[in-house]
């Protein structure tokens, strides 16, 4: 099979993609861990890179609509930034243990708000990142039609 008749997701160069912006991800996600602390043994930064990563998929897609480039850029900015960096930054396996945990140490509340709290301000982020782009990418009113 050449590389040409491949599939995407079994070409190098997209592999390659994704791989390079997990690395990334995954380092800023470990650089914020060793700065943020911790409060009252609840780990901030899980829901921090978390609604951090809704924010940039929002802005992300909605850039990209709004932009318009190059299918093929599309896809390597996706694979890159999205299913990459956002994959690695992000972690949502550790919400869930963190919260599993909190529910052990029976501090229901906090692991309720903890989870839900991510959960919903994740959402309102992934809004605010289609808002963000799409004022910054807003077709400018001042142009006089010809």
């Amino acid at each position: 099979m050449t590389t040409s008749t491949r599939p995407a997701y079994l070409r190098g160069a997209n592999i390659g993609l994704v791989i390079l912006g997990g690395i990334v991800g995954v380092a800023l996600r470990e650089g914020l861990s060793l700065t943020i602390p911790a409060v009252d043994r609840v780990p901030v930064v899980i829901p921090v890179v978390n609604v951090l990563g809704a924010f940039i998929l929002g802005f992300l897609y909605e850039a990209l609509t709004r932009l318009k480039p190059d299918a093929d850029v599309v896809s390597r900015l996706k694979l890159l930034i999205g299913t990459g960096f956002c994959g690695g930054l992000t972690t949502y396996s550790s919400l869930a243990t963190d919260t599993a945990v909190l529910i052990d140490d029976t501090r229901y509340d906090v692991a309720a708000l903890y989870a839900l709290g991510t959960v919903v301000v994740g959402a309102l982020a992934t809004f605010l990142g289609i808002v963000a782009a799409t004022k910054l990418h807003a077709p400018d009113d001042r142009k006089v039609a010809s």
